[in-house]
């Protein structure tokens, strides 16, 4: 089987790294959103993190999934573990559910959105 770490980061296609402050192209739409990091005034700064989107039903809201490895040093082994993190989705996005994202810290825009989808990677 190999090692448990290695083909499970290759699985989840080494999700949930931290990198710096992301700067991907702007998207070919245009928004009126204020809340856009593109269009608007809301800055990025923090975490970056990659994500699947299991819930776009919300008004300019989505749910990503973040699958990532938890070392329990009982066991000398890693388990999976997940996440889900709410993030605005800006309308010249429009991330839909199944999608893969990128998403990144921003200011708080409501109680559980700190988040906000700045790429999308393509379909899972």
């Amino acid at each position: 089987m190999g090692n448990l770490k290695t083909a499970l980061k290759s699985e989840f296609g080494g999700a949930g790294r931290t990198m710096s402050p992301p700067s991907p192209k702007r998207p070919k739409k245009s928004c009126d959103d204020p809340n856009c990091p593109f269009h608007g005034s809301l800055s990025v700064r923090g975490r970056s993190l990659d994500g699947l989107v299991v819930s776009a039903e919300m008004d300019k809201t989505a749910i990503i999934r973040r699958d990532y490895l938890h070392y329990v040093p009982k066991y000398k082994r890693y388990e999976r573990r997940k996440s889900h993190i709410p993030a605005h989705n800006p309308p010249c996005l429009n991330a839909k559910e199944g999608e893969q994202v990128k998403i990144a810290e921003c200011r708080p825009i409501s109680k559980t959105v700190a988040f906000v989808v700045v790429a999308i990677r393509g379909d899972q």
